[in-house]
């Protein structure tokens, strides 16, 4: 009986007192091999280096009611905290990171897009902890990972999509949590919390943008993870490490090159630049919101070749989508025809 006693005492100063279970929670193995955590960094260069991120720590300075029910994790401070550690993953790893706040102070909702659309980063990451939506619930706990809209609307963008996918795997299996009952593999549609709207951030920030809800701060044993720091930096390895995922497999750019044109027709060459090459079969084409199939694709010079009847359309929103053999689908690419005759 002595020696279980003896085993006990150790875990009792680690864990504390507590009413329940104790709270568990894996370190990366990266975090306790400095050649490890190294040469994990140095592989995500190849991806990240170069890229701007804008990073979004939600809630803060006025913004501080979200709290657990014990009042140990505040979720303005978690976002901040779980932020600050991503940035120092990323600026290590080679890009440059922007955030609307590296300090408890007030940020309007408004101003947090508004300050992504002037930064001219690449992506926008937004970074909360979630609530239930029925008051006193405290068993609901899951990772999730929002996009902006769904595939049938026209301001749906795929690669938000595919970069939820990556930033929810990495994130979910940081923190030992499943994604939901809401959806196969955690990521939702913001359009699933409010209808045809959205959340504000995705909806007004124009570049490419997700928002995460990593854990609910109002599950009881949540909130004890997430009031720990090495949690927190774990959680920010997780977004890294999907972040690394993702941008390694490549994400295809489209520019507008050139028009040719007679008297009734235009055409209007687009080039699709990929390190990975690009799946021809993916390519889609878009006048305003109507798919077109007026188009070919030369997979020499990468380039799509639209057709336009200058008859037809004095103006039109001309999109384009593609795909990367890797399965990542293109930045978001609008381009506003003209017709000049």
């Amino acid at each position: 009986m002595k020696k279980y006693l003896v085993l006990l005492f150790p875990l009792l100063l680690l864990y504390g007192c507590t009413s329940g279970p104790n709270v568990y929670y894996d370190v990366p193995r990266e975090f306790v091999n400095a050649e490890l955590m190294n040469q994990s960094i140095s592989d995500c260069r190849s991806g990240l280096t170069g890229l701007k991120i804008f990073l979004d720590p939600g809630h803060g300075g006025e913004d501080r009611k979200n709290t657990g029910p014990m009042g140990i994790a505040i979720e303005a401070d978690v976002n901040l905290r779980v932020s600050l550690y991503l940035r120092s993953f990323l600026e290590q790893a080679g890009a440059t990171v922007i955030m609307s706040r590296e300090i408890d102070k007030t940020v309007a909702l408004k101003d947090r897009s508004v300050l992504a659309n002037e930064s001219g980063a690449d992506i926008f990451i937004s970074v909360h902890h979630n609530a239930p939506g029925k008051e006193g619930d405290n068993w609901t706990n899951f990772t999730s990972t929002y996009y902006h809209a769904t595939e049938t609307d026209f301001e749906f963008e795929p690669m938000e999509k595919d970069l939820a996918k990556y930033i929810q795997r990495d994130l979910a299996f940081a923190m030992r949590n499943s994604g939901g009952l809401g959806s196969f593999d955690g990521t939702y549609s913001d359009y699933w919390i409010y209808p045809k709207a959205g959340f504000s951030v995705l909806r007004l920030t124009e570049i490419p943008s997700v928002l995460l809800e990593c854990g609910f701060h109002t599950h009881n044993w949540e909130e004890q993870r997430l009031a720990l720091d090495e949690f927190n930096k774990a959680q920010a390895w997780g977004i890294f490490k999907g972040l690394c995922k993702y941008f390694r497999n490549g994400v295809p750019k489209i520019s507008f090159r050139k028009t040719e044109s007679d008297s009734t027709k235009k055409d209007l060459y687009f080039t699709i630049a990929d390190k990975n090459g690009i799946d021809y079969k993916t390519i889609k084409v878009y006048f305003d919101s109507t798919e077109t199939n007026n188009f070919s694709f030369d997979n020499v010079s990468n380039t799509v070749k639209v057709g336009i009847d200058s008859d037809l359309y004095n103006t039109c929103d001309i999109r384009i989508v593609a795909m990367n053999t890797k399965g990542n689908s293109s930045y978001p690419f609008r381009y506003k025809f003209v017709n000049i005759k």
